[in-house]
């Protein structure tokens, strides 16, 4: 079934999926850095100190969609590196290992990386808007 009445509205899907997804992500972060929404359960050594700048500042950044490609890029990367070294050690399966939302937020943020923001975003705007003309003695 290829479900066509949901192909004109894919872009603006994919903009509802970084919002969403960043703005959960960005929760990530106000916890280990501020205890916002919740405490965060683990003491804060050197690593998740900088993850939680990454959550805070990335998410952001997505939220808003500004420099999406290389934030999404840098933040996926950061993912990969959380399931291996905080999730990968305890097993193998996602769901048994406490992985899956370091797994689900690393392909997520590659896919953004990939495709692009969507049409809802900051970087849309800028990639649309008319060159600026400089004032100068030989314009």
């Amino acid at each position: 079934m290829q479900m066509a009445f949901l192909r004109g509205a894919a872009p603006q899907l994919l903009s509802v999926m970084r919002i969403i997804a960043a703005t959960s992500f960005f929760t990530h972060g106000m916890m280990k850095l501020f205890g916002w929404p919740a405490p965060f359960e683990y003491p804060l050594n050197a690593l998740l100190l900088a993850a939680g700048f990454l959550e805070v500042i990335g998410g952001v950044l997505l939220v808003i969609g500004l420099f999406s490609r290389q934030v999404a890029f840098l933040l996926s990367g950061q993912m990969a590196f959380a399931y291996f070294i905080g999730h990968g050690s305890q097993g193998f399966f996602p769901a048994l290992n406490g992985g899956e939302t370091a797994m689900l937020f690393c392909f997520l943020f590659l896919y953004i990386a990939a495709a692009g923001p969507g049409p809802w975003s900051l970087d849309e705007v800028a990639s649309k808007a008319p060159p600026v003309q400089q004032a100068g003695p030989f314009n």
